[in-house]
């Protein structure tokens, strides 16, 4: 395997997305199966020590809550997928509210929520009602309704093109957002590997990411001390989940592209986590017998690794 090209952070209470470069890794002799190694820096913040912690819930939310006009400028950037659309949203917006009070400031630690409402039973559409209460609806993303590309693409794009106008409450609502995932650890998986694609495309920072565990294994979130299970009293915990996620220790959490390639043709199973993808070609070091095949089949997948007990 190639070196990781980047490593990620995990904060003890929830986890980064790639953020700087780590050198790890090993290569292997040139066989069918060629692996583009990126360590991810994904920023975890972890849940430890959360317990006998009272937190006063419209203090938070002034922490965790970005300016209206940056809320609804980030969701019309989604929705239309345009970050551009935002753009002129989001500056009506400012105009309308420039007379009221003086200029808008970004929160201490803006937080977004990705929300698997699928995951965790009942709990799924009980949390993401729980979660308007504790910040801005438009701040909550149904993973159904939006992708975490999609997230990345127009919602962060968004904020970068306001910064690009001038704009330093965007300028650092950007540096300073941070990403909560409540689901599983693939749901959890999902969203890294997305916010991953900001290093390759020089878009720093990633964000740290923190996790609400609701899936059935939650080894990841276990590993980074999120818990291993959605908590009985869970409307307490996600608050004081939140409130960690704020200022919680950041951890790193090696990340590796893997890519396989096969003459095609070839019939093989590979994992769940493992999906075709046309971007790629036949290793130039593979020993094949007889004429070289024009095609080849090709599976990319992004596979974590940490340490469990």
């Amino acid at each position: 395997m190639e070196p990781p090209a980047s490593s990620s952070d995990t904060t003890g209470t929830g986890a980064r997305s790639p953020r700087g470069a780590t050198r790890a890794g090993a290569r292997s002799p040139g066989e069918s199966a060629r692996s583009g190694a990126r360590s991810s820096v994904i920023d975890s913040i972890r849940g430890c020590g959360l317990k006998g912690m009272k937190i006063d819930k419209e203090e938070l939310r002034m922490r965790l809550m970005m300016p209206k006009y940056l809320r609804i400028a980030m969701r019309n950037s989604i929705r239309f997928q345009d970050p551009n659309s935002g753009l002129e949203k989001g500056q009506l917006s400012v105009a309308e509210t420039a007379g009221e009070a003086e200029p808008p400031q970004p929160p201490e630690c803006p937080i977004v929520v990705f929300i698997n409402s699928k995951s965790g039973g009942r709990h799924g559409h009980e949390l993401k009602l729980r979660l308007h209460q504790l910040i801005a609806e438009e701040q909550v993303f149904d993973l159904k309704d939006v992708k975490p590309h999609e997230f990345v693409q127009y919602g962060l794009g968004c904020l970068e093109k306001l910064a690009s106008t001038g704009d330093k409450c965007a300028e650092e609502t950007r540096k300073r957002i941070r990403v909560m995932v409540a689901g599983g650890d693939g749901t959890v998986g999902w969203v890294l590997g997305c916010l991953g694609e900001l290093n390759s495309q020089g878009r720093d920072p990633v964000p740290p990411v923190g996790i609400i565990p609701l899936g059935t294994g939650n080894d990841l979130s276990r590993s980074f001390g999120w818990g291993g299970s959605f908590p009985f009293a869970w409307k307490s915990a996600v608050k004081r989940a939140l409130d960690k996620a704020s200022n919680g220790r950041i951890g790193r959490l090696d990340s590796w592209d893997l890519t396989m390639s096969m003459p095609f043709g070839e019939k093989i199973e590979p994992p769940y986590s493992l999906k075709p993808t046309e971007d790629c070609c036949l290793d130039e070091g593979l020993e094949i017998e007889g004429q070289r095949p024009e095609k080849a089949s090709c599976f990319r997948g992004v596979f974590y690794n940490y340490y469990s007990i």
